[in-house]
């Protein structure tokens, strides 16, 4: 792993297949259950000359194809850094937004309106919403104007309006459609810059992480994923879309979440 501490950057290796040889990936909230998970399998991708490790916290890697950085999605001056070290890197070819509040800093779902209280609500918004609302300000007009791009952020099945029949968990809800519309509004203004650029949305699942762990209990079997088996999944699907899917929200497994 190379951890940034100067503007000198060894030269990228050749990219033997697909992308251009100085093709970059860049994974926010890489310390994460699903972002570790992504940023090991992007290492070993061949068609990426370099991965760009985000996080508040510092990754273990001994690849040294593999860029650290710190980033604090709340903080917007960390992500404006954190995109011109991308830019130094290469040509950026998929941003994936892996970080997400749920639990956790004093923060609890809801179970009832009762229990909401507007500084919460301001957290998770401000981790699954308005950070990778500026992630996105950064780092799409990194993405090259000719050929295939993505821009990707993990997303959830309850952040859809019509499939939600259960209630509560009102802020990360919430926060998860308005994440939601704002990958469809960053869609449409991306294609008119880049035609082949896809801006899309990710649900991964139920995943063996912390932010999962306490709400387990009611997961059937086998359909809590490993980081690992998440990841796979996610990239998968990703490799799969084409611009006509730009905008919306793909499940693990490829099929659409509704809006």
């Amino acid at each position: 792993m190379i951890k940034l501490s100067s503007s000198g950057l060894a030269a990228p290796k050749a990219s033997p297949s697909g992308h251009p040889a100085d093709s970059v990936a860049v994974v926010i909230g890489a310390s994460g259950g699903i972002g570790a998970a992504l940023l090991a399998q992007l290492a070993r991708d061949p068609r990426f000359a370099r991965v760009l490790a985000l996080s508040r916290t510092a990754v273990a890697a001994d690849d040294l194809r593999i860029v650290w950085a710190a980033i604090d999605v709340t903080n917007e001056s960390s992500i404006a850094a954190a995109a011109a070290l991308a830019q130094r890197l290469g040509k950026v070819r998929l941003v994936i937004v892996a970080s997400g509040l749920l639990h956790g800093d004093g923060v609890r779902p809801e179970k009832h309106w009762g229990a909401l209280k507007g500084e919460t609500m301001a957290q998770v918004f401000a981790v699954n919403s308005i950070g990778p609302a500026l992630v996105a300000k950064h780092f799409l007009p990194l993405l090259p104007r000719e050929g295939r791009s993505v821009f990707a952020a993990i997303s959830a099945r309850v952040g859809s309006i019509e499939d939600n029949r259960l209630g509560g968990w009102y802020a990360y809800r919430a926060s998860k459609a308005a994440l939601n519309m704002l990958l469809k509004n960053f869609a449409i203004e991306l294609v008119r810059r880049a035609p082949a650029a896809v801006c899309i949305g990710l649900h991964p699942g139920t995943v063996d992480t912390p932010l999962s762990e306490p709400f387990q209990d009611n997961v059937a079997p086998g359909n809590l994923f490993t980081p690992a088996e998440s990841a796979a999944h996610l990239l998968r699907v990703i490799d799969q879309i084409s611009p006509a899917d730009s905008g919306r929200v793909f499940a693990w497994d490829g099929s659409l979440v509704p809006a």
